[in-house]
């Protein structure tokens, strides 16, 4: 399987994709009339409790990302049912889209499992990745992980983009070579 690495100061790819509220939202599809920056936040589906105690923990940090200028989004590629359920049983304020499709996993450079057991899930899912988007739709940090146990410190994300936002910090990571 071929992925794309998305790269640092590249433009986010638009992906469209539904929402447990309802209607759509495309990502990267640019904030220009607002100075929000977006915080893209894929977990891997409801099978998976160290992501429902991260979408908590994200939760419980809504406020204050909100306060520093970052509206914040969680995607997976679970169904409406299990979208849903992840929302309601996690009390997520903030929102939720699903059917993330493979093909638009690989645009955003994810690592993809298959279940292990029907037991797992039903369907390959991504694996964590995080992005902060500005409102021009250039990519100011990415996060992909591998593996349910490497996520970034959501914490040091909020401090991170305030010390970005405050001192007009450039992206980093984009030496050509």
């Amino acid at each position: 399987m071929t992925s794309n690495k998305l790269i640092a100061g590249q433009k986010f790819p638009e992906i469209t994709v539904p929402m447990v509220a309802g209607g759509t939202m495309t990502l990267g599809a640019g904030a220009a009339d607002t100075e929000d920056w977006q915080l893209v936040v894929i977990y891997r589906g409801k099978h998976c409790p160290i992501c429902m105690r991260y979408l908590t923990q994200l939760e419980s940090l809504k406020e204050e990302f909100e306060a520093a200028g970052l509206k914040v989004v969680a995607i997976s590629g679970d169904g409406h049912e299990k979208a849903a359920a992840v929302a309601e049983e996690n009390g997520l304020s903030f929102p939720v889209g699903y059917d993330l499709s493979i093909d638009q996993m690989m645009a955003l450079g994810l690592y993809i499992s298959d279940p292990r057991s029907p037991k797992e899930t039903d369907q390959p899912f991504p694996e964590p990745g995080l992005f902060v988007v500005r409102p021009d739709n250039v990519i100011q940090i990415i996060d992909i992980s591998n593996a349910p146990f490497a996520r970034p410190e959501l914490g040091a994300i909020l401090r991170g983009v305030k010390f970005i936002r405050e001192n007009d910090y450039p992206v980093r990571g984009t030496h050509a070579g």
